[in-house]
Formats: C-alpha cells, sequence, structure tokens
C-alpha cells in the first residue's frame, strides 16, 4: 500500500513530534510545512479555536494539492481572566513573544490572585482535512491551576506553569514525560478522539 502523506500545519517542531507519534496509522508519513517547502501563515482572526484551527488547515490544504492536512489551534484559558489568553496565548505578550514572555505576562497579571482563583484550562481543536476534501474534526481540553512560579525544564509554552489536575497540585506538565503529558493533554485528548473517529475508516482499510 502506498505511503499517506499528512502534512501538519504548523513548523513549531514538538507539537509535530506529538501529533506524529499519537496520531499513526500503517503506511503514513507526517510532515511539516517546512519539510514540504510550503509558506503557511494565515491570519487567525476567528474568535474560536475551532475557526482558528479550519483557518489553518484550509489554507495549508489550498497550498498541499492530494495531501491531507491536519491543523490544531489551542490555547490556555484561565477563568480569574475571563478566559484570557485564550485564542492569542502563542501571541499574549506580543506578536513575536517568547515562551518566556508570555508566561511572565501571565504571572503578572495573576500577581494578586489567590491560589483558590487560579484555575484554568488547556483546550484543543483540531481539524482534519482529508486529501478527498473531507473534513474531520475534534476537541479536547485539560482542567487544572496556575502555578506562581516557573517549575520544570520539559514541554513548551505554558506548561511549566500549569498544574492539571490528575497530577493533585504535585507536577507541572513541564516536569512529566512527553508520553505522560500526551496521555492527559488537550491536544493527546483531542488526538485520541480524532484517532478514533478516522479509525472507522483507516482502523478497517489498513487492518
Amino acid at each position: 500500500m502506498a505511503m499517506k502523506t499528512v502534512l501538519i500545519a504548523s513548523n513549531n517542531a514538538h507539537k509535530v513530534q506529538e501529533i506524529s507519534r499519537a496520531l499513526a496509522f500503517p503506511e503514513w508519513e507526517f510532515k511539516s510545512l517546512r519539510d514540504m517547502d510550503i509558506i503557511s501563515d494565515p491570519c487567525e482572526s476567528a474568535s474560536t479555536f475551532e475557526g482558528n484551527a479550519r483557518i489553518k488547515a484550509r489554507a495549508a490544504f489550498d497550498k498541499a494539492p492530494g495531501v491531507a492536512v491536519l491543523a490544531d489551534d489551542s490555547g490556555l484559558c484561565v477563568d480569574a481572566l475571563h478566559d484570557a489568553p485564550g485564542v492569542h496565548s502563542a501571541r499574549y505578550a506580543g506578536e513575536h513573544a517568547t515562551d518566556a514572555e508570555n508566561n511572565a505576562k501571565l504571572l503578572a497579571a495573576l500577581d494578586c490572585v489567590p491560589h483558590e482563583k487560579r484555575s484554568a484550562r488547556f483546550v484543543c481543536t483540531l481539524v482534519f482535512i482529508d486529501a478527498d476534501g473531507t473534513e474531520w474534526l475534534a476537541h479536547g481540553s485539560v482542567h487544572g491551576f496556575i502555578g506562581t512560579h516557573l517549575q520544570g525544564a520539559e514541554g513548551f509554552g505554558y506548561d511549566p506553569l500549569f498544574f492539571p489536575d490528575a497530577f493533585h497540585g504535585e507536577k507541572t506538565f513541564a516536569e512529566v514525560s512527553q508520553a505522560e503529558k500526551t496521555s492527559l493533554s488537550h491536544r493527546g485528548c483531542a488526538l485520541r478522539a480524532l484517532h478514533k473517529q478516522l479509525s472507522s475508516v483507516y482502523g478497517e482499510r489498513n487492518a
């Protein structure tokens, strides 16, 4: 059987690695935008994660005829900040902000917020467009709270600040292995939901 190429509409190495590990079918190969020499940086103008994921998926699909595309939009929603940073998570501290700058701004915004009011959730929406144009949608989320300082050297983004409820306040996402994080994370949850949907087609086809 010929290999099926799936273009992940991102150049974020951490994200590409997480997706390719979690969403795998026989004869599938995953490539980033850079791998396929594609430049795709559409304006993420939607007010929802689903809307922005669809914008990114459609933009990449238009530039890669005959190739399946997977895009995600994800972010951190903090209750005390009325769900900010939300869809602006990646550029919370500015258009080209680093993880360190985004984390610093978040800590400053929560400076006077007590522990019991620092609840938050990570949210992820995946849009998969198959080579024939069929669209699949999946969602995932994980609840927890925001710490008062960075903890851990693994992961990326807001991982060093986020304590998932499943760890009972003992570890951030940046203090666990990638496999353990994927088993609990918002993206891992969404990937498992998408994998379940796609298994009805590709699970049988590749059995």
